[in-house]
């Protein structure tokens, strides 16, 4: 498992500032330390307590060949979840939640066979015995498809854990994964309800540092235990 960052590193990348006060969810009491100008201020020590078992649970779940999903479809999460994700070789969304990934995963899991399928086949030059048009058309579901579920191409299966950055913008992700029992980890600012998720870990979920010392964090544990397996 990676080591936690220090209270000094979580600092650094802006991990303690939540939201102002006017906006505080009422259940993220325990992880608030003070409020300083309106702003409410994360209790450190509570992320690092929280961080450890949110990595301890996904070295278990990764030991024994579990998949972690990576979700942050906001604009400053984008480029970073996705390095994260491709890092350790493991699925994302960045673009859209594309409903029914979790609840209607036959559906969605065809899609990505599909788009798996038509990749081949352009790669062996399968294609070419289609006119131009048809060429054309396939080459533009290729790219409809890739947008849909690019990220998300080498699932087989419903993933074990979903990390995500942001449980308010990627909502309908939660309840999904509410109604499948996967169980999500995730970053939970001072305005997010953390009983939503098993494994809410106390962080700015805006800040670009904290975002990607996050991020980075997961993916480097889910390396560390790919390379002992």
């Amino acid at each position: 498992m990676a080591n936690v960052p220090s209270l000094q590193d979580l600092m650094k990348a802006g991990v303690h500032f939540g939201h102002q006060k006017s906006k505080w969810y009422p259940k993220m009491k325990p992880y608030i330390f003070i409020e300083k100008n309106g702003i409410h201020i994360i209790n450190l020590e509570e992320t690092q307590k929280a961080l450890e078992k949110a990595l301890n649970f996904i070295t278990e779940t990764v030991a024994g060949g579990g998949t972690v999903l990576f979700v942050g479809t906001k604009k400053q999460a984008r480029d970073i979840v996705k390095d994260a994700a491709l890092s350790c070789n493991m699925p994302y969304v960045t673009n859209r939640w594309l409903g029914g990934t979790l609840t209607n995963a036959p559906t969605v899991l065809g899609l990505v066979k599909k788009f798996r399928k038509l990749k081949e086949e352009k790669a062996s030059g399968k294609l070419e015995k289609y006119t131009k048009k048809e060429q054309l058309e396939i080459a533009r579901e290729i790219e409809r498809l890739e947008t849909i579920v690019g990220g998300i191409e080498k699932l087989e299966r419903i993933p074990d854990i979903l990390f995500m950055v942001d449980i308010k913008t990627d909502k309908t992700a939660v309840k999904e994964a509410t109604r499948r029992h996967v169980p999500v980890v995730a970053l939970c600012d001072t305005n997010s309800n953390p009983e939503l998720v098993k494994y809410p870990i106390p962080s700015n979920d805006d800040a670009v540092k904290a975002l990607q010392l996050m991020a980075t964090l997961v993916a480097e544990t889910i390396k560390e235990v790919k390379e002992k397996v």
